[in-house]
């Protein structure tokens, strides 16, 4: 008699280092959209003790920005929930986000096609193979489909401007703060004066 082996598929390895999306409400409007899968919202992507996001400003660098875990400031959190896994080290995070600064100039911000949960699923992806719930950026992808009945000033805006509390010269590499602050990429070291988180 002759056994029939059965491969089963293997699972894939996973990381070690959990990989959160934080997410915030921007409007208390949030409070009854959340029920409705809508809502306007910011998010961040946390991993190694450290928050990671992207907002606007007017210069050609970075738009990356680091604060502490669920404390991102001007918002209001709403929850935390684990994407995945990572087996990236503290300092290859850190290399990688220097990496991914150049794609995220705070100039090149948009609310409907470049935002901060853009930013959110992209590190997702690319840490853990997984994208970020789909509701979180709903309302941007909405926009988008009805980008021609959109005012024309909702396609331009950048966001109020947010001053920064910490200048940091050109080169620097910053330390994790209790308030935000920008992540420099050692290829694009200009130093801007303000920031917006979505």
């Amino acid at each position: 008699m002759l056994c029939r082996m059965v491969l089963l598929p293997r699972k894939k390895k996973t990381g070690t280092v959990p990989v959160y999306l934080n997410v915030y409400d921007l409007t208390p409007i949030n409070g009854y959209a959340y029920w409705l899968g809508l809502g306007i919202y910011h998010s961040g992507v946390q991993v190694h003790g450290v928050e990671y996001g992207f907002g606007a400003h007017d210069h050609p660098s970075t738009g990356i920005f680091e604060v502490e875990p669920r404390q991102c400031p001007g918002f209001t959190f709403r929850k935390s929930i684990l994407i995945g896994r990572t087996d990236l080290g503290p300092k290859e995070v850190r290399s990688f986000m220097e990496k991914l600064a150049q794609d995220y100039s705070g100039n090149s911000y948009h609310l409907i096609t470049k935002n901060c949960n853009h930013f959110c699923n992209d590190v997702c992806i690319k840490l853990t193979g997984k994208t970020i719930p789909r509701w979180v950026n709903r309302l941007a992808r909405l926009g988008f489909l009805c980008n021609c009945v959109l005012p024309a000033e909702l396609n331009e805006t950048k966001v109020r401007q947010v001053r920064s509390q910490t200048n940091v010269k050109a080169g620097d590499k910053k330390k994790l703060r209790s308030r935000s602050s920008r992540l420099l990429s050692t290829s694009n070291a200009v130093s801007s004066p303000s920031l917006t988180p979505c």
